[in-house]
């Protein structure tokens, strides 16, 4: 499972999701996705402008965290 700290990042920068939202051009509807972890995927453009403009690393913002639901059945080939 994949866990979102973007919240964590925003609070540490002393920064509102609408700060971010505004210094990267991205929506603050997506952004609210990305922060609750509901989103599917995230491009590395917009990963990029987030650590740029909160001064992290992507580490700080994506994190893994194992679950039995993560095992997945190798494909036939």
């Amino acid at each position: 499972m994949i866990i979102v700290n973007l919240d964590v990042m925003l609070a540490r920068r002393k920064m509102r999701l609408g700060e971010l939202s505004q210094a990267i051009g991205i929506s603050m509807q997506n952004l609210s996705v990305l922060k609750t972890g509901k989103a599917r995927a995230i491009r590395f453009s917009t990963l990029n402008h987030i650590c740029r403009v909160l001064d992290c690393q992507p580490a700080d913002i994506l994190a893994y965290e194992y679950s039995p639901d993560d095992l997945v059945e190798p494909a036939d080939e």
